[in-house]
């Protein structure tokens, strides 16, 4: 991708400073915007802290004339939409805030861009509307996997509010021209991940010895996707993508949640064996299941292999041993997580 004006939003999150790090790297000019929420952490993007190129403005997108004033003084070129609000659980205590990250603050940020391009002469900004593979809901287990005509079926408020986001996206380039791309993906785990995930909580969990909380039995399944694999994706999509297009960024890696789970084990009773000899999956509770728990996603990926070339980079094994064995590394960087968020 030749150079370009980047406007990134969620940089700080765990997605959004993994694409902000590459765009840098790649020699782009970023303006990363960011609520900087519980979740988000500017410490993902400390390598970067003095770069000629990087810069951030802590801006809410639900305050639409912040967004404006941003995105006229920018002038991007392409717009990469990742701000969300994201965490399920936290959907299902309090919706309200999923909708107005989610859907109120992307229709400001789809006018803001809009109104942009009319008034000037670049007319041409894309935008790249990040999202997950939530809302298209449960899957069968015989069922084959999603694919770009799947149809919308959210179970949850954060699912919900997703599905939202997309359709609003999609009624931007239909309405207005927009020359939008909408991305679904499926879940992403890797280094600077916010502790509340599944990865990093086992990890985090079984390092200081305490029970690592399954839901129900542990076989809802998932299909996992590296974070740098998801960026090299949305590189791709952004540079050739096709405009008006859906991509779905999966890797046909399908793990059960209990899998997952003991895998995990397995690799800490080799890096870092409990100092009583026992395997960490004694530590393995099964607790109450979560309201609407998905029983299953998978993403066929084959539209996105096959149009713009793409394919995973690393084995899963690899990579959550990868991951493991940052966070096993990186204490400074989650410790200070842990006591900002530990329950009151």
């Amino acid at each position: 991708m030749n150079s370009k004006r980047v406007v990134v939003t969620g940089g700080a999150g765990f997605i959004g400073s993994a694409l902000v790090r590459r765009l840098i790297q790649d020699r782009h000019d970023v303006l990363n915007i960011d609520k900087l929420t519980y979740a988000a952490n500017l410490a993902n993007l400390k390598a970067i802290d003095n770069v000629a190129t990087y810069r951030f403005a802590q801006i809410d997108i639900c305050d639409k004339d912040a967004v404006d004033e941003a995105i006229n003084s920018f002038k991007p070129d392409l717009v990469m939409h990742l701000a969300a609000e994201s965490h399920v659980d936290n959907s299902i205590r309090s919706a309200r805030p999923f909708v107005d990250a989610n859907v109120v603050g992307t229709v400001n940020l789809l006018n803001s861009v809009q109104e942009y391009t009319e008034r000037s002469e670049n007319a041409d900004v894309r935008f790249v509307h990040v999202s997950t593979d939530e809302v298209y809901g449960d899957l069968e287990p015989d069922n084959p996997p999603f694919n770009e005509q799947s149809r919308y079926k959210p179970s949850s408020p954060y699912s919900a509010s997703k599905a939202a986001s997309d359709h609003f996206a999609r009624a931007w380039h239909r309405t207005y021209g927009l020359p939008v791309i909408v991305t679904n993906c499926s879940n992403n785990y890797g280094p600077y991940q916010f502790p509340e995930k599944l990865i990093p909580h086992m990890i985090l969990q079984a390092l200081k010895d305490k029970p690592l909380p399954v839901y129900g039995t542990g076989e809802n399944v998932r299909d996992w996707l590296h974070v740098d694999d998801h960026v090299d994706a949305l590189v791709e999509i952004a540079e050739r993508g096709t405009i008006g297009e859906t991509y779905l960024i999966g890797t046909e890696n399908e793990w059960t949640n209990i899998d997952i789970v003991k895998k995990i084990c397995e690799i800490l009773d080799d890096l870092r064996p409990r100092s009583n000899k026992e395997s960490y999956r004694d530590l393995i509770t099964f607790v109450e299941d979560r309201k609407g728990h998905d029983t299953r996603y998978s993403i066929d990926p084959s539209f996105l292999r096959e149009s713009l070339n793409w394919s995973t980079s690393r084995k899963f094994e690899d990579g959550l041993s990868e991951t493991v064995s940052w966070y096993l590394q990186n204490e400074e960087w989650w410790a200070p997580l842990l006591e900002r968020h530990a329950p009151s």
